[in-house]
């Protein structure tokens, strides 16, 4: 998997869950600066998405950031799926979306990226902050991209998803499929700018 450089998307490197919860940290209190020492929910919000990156084997751990906003944290990973199911299909697999039809779900969109590769959102709002999940299928093989943005705060929300966003339409697949169920690490690096125009 390809992403694109978009300004406000930096992402870290990954390792172990403490290294990359580590990273996330930095990253996050360089944003937050001064205001960082009073929000212990950084370090929470950093172990609790390196763990995820972790189980899912993700290939991208980001934080993103809008002015005004409170930042984000984007993992991402891509999974084989069945065979026998078209990529149209393959998008709008529940069991990509943990807690699928959840009630805390206020909206769930279709679309397509600019590569036009199917894409499923679903939105959630509810008392651990806003949600955004994004299934991606590839038309060519049969797997798929997740990506998962947590804002814990909230505020900004709209803007914040609005530079994700961005960033997701911009992905390309590329090398081979996973094998089914797989999730699979991009052997090349990925990588977002710092985005000094989005920062506070």
């Amino acid at each position: 998997m390809r992403v694109p450089a978009v300004p406000g998307v930096t992402s870290v490197p990954l390792g172990a869950v403490e290294h990359t919860a580590a990273e996330l940290l930095t990253v996050l209190r360089r944003i937050r600066g001064r205001d960082a020492a009073r929000d212990p929910g950084l370090e929470i919000a950093a172990t609790q998405t390196a763990e995820l990156a972790d189980q899912r084997g993700a290939g991208l751990v980001a934080v993103v950031e809008h002015a005004g906003a409170d930042p984000a944290l984007l993992v991402a990973w891509v999974v084989g799926v069945d065979r026998r199911l078209d990529p149209a299909a393959a998008a709008g697999l529940g069991h990509h979306l943990s807690d699928a039809g959840g009630p805390d779900i206020r909206e769930v969109t279709r679309t397509e990226t600019a590569a036009g590769y199917p894409v499923v959102i679903v939105e959630r709002i509810s008392l651990t902050g806003a949600q955004l999940q994004v299934v991606v299928a590839d038309t060519a093989r049969p797997r798929v991209a997740v990506f998962t943005l947590h804002s814990p705060g909230g505020r900004g929300w709209l803007d914040v998803a609005g530079v994700a966003g961005r960033f997701v339409t911009g992905m390309r697949f590329d090398g081979p499929a996973p094998d089914h169920g797989t999730p699979v690490v991009s052997g090349r690096p990925l990588s977002g700018t710092h985005g000094r125009s989005a920062r506070r």
